[in-house]
């Protein structure tokens, strides 16, 4: 399933030439920054979590089989170790009660977004995916961002398939009451609306 380039580079990196292995990094190194940013919320602690991905990736290549693409199993190493890091920081406590959301609501949210400028309604939902649980917001952000499918996030969280749907219907229900929370007051006067 990998590309048939990552996979030369990595058998040469298995083959014992260590500098073909900055080929996949420069070819990744975007992918896990924005991963371990998005979780950690912290550019220091994204840095170090991107080094220590790609030095547990290199360390352990000879174990990626390419019964998935590598960036699937670069990804799960990623997301684990921002997992490690925050548990490492836990400093501070979210709980949002998950409210039920009804059609017209998300309906509304969505009349809301398309009434801003695609570079605002970037930023919106950026501040919103912040304020959420870092589980949450990064099975989001692979699922919509990083156009993850649903079996690539199971291989990366280790989720089963039924745990990870309830997760992600929570986390969409959860997104949709901040956005409301945070953003309609905004945009009502800003535009007018009731």
């Amino acid at each position: 399933m990998t590309t048939t380039k990552d996979q030369l580079y990595i058998n040469k990196v298995i083959n014992g030439d260590t500098n073909a292995f900055a080929y996949l990094v420069d070819t990744y190194k975007n992918m896990v920054f924005s991963l371990a940013f998005k979780m950690t919320k912290n550019r220091e602690e994204a840095e170090e979590v991107s080094q220590d991905t790609f030095i547990k990736a290199f360390k352990n290549i000879h174990k990626f089989k390419g019964d998935s693409k590598f960036s699937t199993w670069l990804y799960r190493i990623a997301y684990h170790a921002c997992l490690d890091a925050i548990k490492k920081n836990k400093n501070h406590n979210n709980s949002l009660e998950i409210n039920e959301v009804t059609y017209n609501q998300i309906k509304s949210v969505d009349d809301i977004l398309q009434g801003i400028e695609r570079k605002e309604r970037a930023k919106v939902m950026n501040d919103c995916l912040l304020k959420m649980p870092e589980e949450e917001r990064s099975i989001l952000w692979m699922f919509y961002f990083d156009e993850l499918s649903l079996k690539e996030i199971i291989e990366v969280t280790n989720l089963s398939e039924a745990n990870l749907k309830v997760k992600l219907y929570r986390a969409r229900k959860r997104l949709l009451a901040i956005v409301e929370e945070n953003v309609e007051p905004e945009l009502i006067s800003h535009y007018g609306r009731k």
